[in-house]
């Protein structure tokens, strides 16, 4: 069992189904990457996960407990944190307001973990006084990610963090969750750039229509002539 499992997951958005009968999970200091075609439903599965839409079978276990009832919120709160893929920085605000904003549900001081965040993302540290807004959009990734950490997840869900930015700010982003995943943080993505993402990841689902077609890892996935010819552009 994974730290994190969204177990035979079925479900969608008013009467129709998007995810059918689909299993996600990582572990602690894993990174596991969803990939597949568009449409596939993988930005779905990870909502299903943190429980931004209603599954009518299957369940979400973290840390050995049923969360499928949880809101999001209390989800946070047992220590999951979810980047979206849009609107995911408050723009007329400065870096570090973004990052205070995000620990808004911890009660202790968080000195500690915004120089931590600091330490991971050094530009966000010199342009800690700029609007969020004035980023780029590289750096505007940065700032969502580190107000994620803000909350000392145990687990931290990203949804296309790389969609939009050039290959450099894509590697550097890539680099920067893996020293996330180092420090014992499970991470759960859902990435475009499949090639690139397997490349990094422990383990790897590939979706199409809701379901699970292939689950194993990175590098396997990576080496099975099936899924470069149908997901990897050969």
């Amino acid at each position: 069992m994974n730290f994190l499992t969204g177990k035979n997951m079925t479900g969608g958005y008013g009467g129709a189904d998007i995810l059918h009968d689909c299993t996600i999970g990582v572990e602690k200091g894993e990174i596991a990457v969803i990939v597949g075609p568009n449409g596939a439903g993988k930005s779905t599965a990870m909502k299903a996960v943190f429980g931004m839409l209603q599954i009518h079978t299957g369940q979400v276990m973290l840390d050995g407990n049923d969360i499928t009832a949880l809101a999001p919120q209390d989800r946070v709160r047992a220590g999951m944190g979810f980047v979206p893929q849009n609107a995911n920085v408050f723009t007329s605000m400065s870096v570090q307001e973004n990052l205070e904003m995000g620990a808004f549900i911890r009660t202790d001081t968080i000195a500690s973990t915004m120089e931590q965040v600091f330490g991971l993302f050094p530009i966000l540290k010199e342009k800690r006084k700029q609007p969020a807004g004035e980023l780029s959009g590289g750096q505007r990734q940065q700032v969502a990610v580190a107000r994620a950490l803000m909350t000392q997840p145990k687990v931290l869900m990203l949804d296309e963090p790389t969609a939009g930015v050039s290959p450099i700010v894509m590697d550097e982003l890539f680099d920067r969750i893996i020293e996330i995943a180092r420090t014992g943080i499970a991470i759960l993505m859902v990435e475009q750039n499949a090639r690139q993402a397997l490349n990094i990841a422990d383990k790897g689902f590939v979706l199409v229509q809701g379901r699970n077609r292939y689950t194993d890892t990175g590098q396997a996935l990576m080496s099975d002539p099936d899924v470069r010819k149908a997901f990897l552009g050969g």
